[in-house]
């Protein structure tokens, strides 16, 4: 199965974890461009504490994340959102994983979420319930 795993930046460690899991069990995984990087750089990660602002629409413009993404979800059958606490959100989902989690509902693609949706994103909770994502609760074996 080709499962594409979406997430804050900020998650890289866990979204790593899950892909070395996921690909023990015979999973094709796709990571966000680059993450390997922000893990291994102690300068990009601290630049990266910057993507947050217009900076990090430049970079997702220079180099076509968002479209690029889109690609590789395309031809997925399965995503995997990574939703922790963060920014005193409990089970935060930003704006790229929810587009990409849109994306993968028209495309009847598995959407599959590590934690509860985060009720407290009131502007868009009843569009991601409204895609009935599959809660695993960190289990992996229900990715199906």
């Amino acid at each position: 199965m080709k499962i594409v795993i979406c997430g804050s930046v900020s998650f890289a460690e866990d979204i790593m974890r899950l892909k070395e899991t996921l690909e023990k069990r015979g999973d094709d995984v796709v990571i966000p461009h680059g993450l390997e990087d922000y893990l291994n750089d102690p300068k990009l990660k601290k630049r990266a504490s910057g993507w947050g602002t217009l900076e990090g629409a430049e970079r997702k413009i220079k180099n076509d994340l968002i479209r690029g993404y889109y690609e590789e979800i395309k031809t997925s059958d399965a995503i995997l959102v990574v939703n922790k606490d963060k920014n005193g959100i409990k089970n935060y989902l930003g704006g790229n994983s929810f587009l990409e989690m849109g994306y993968a509902h028209v495309l009847n693609k598995h959407i599959y979420v590590l934690n509860p949706l985060p009720e407290e994103l009131k502007v868009f909770y009843q569009e991601l319930v409204a895609m009935q994502p599959v809660v695993i609760s960190g289990d992996l074996s229900q990715i199906k």
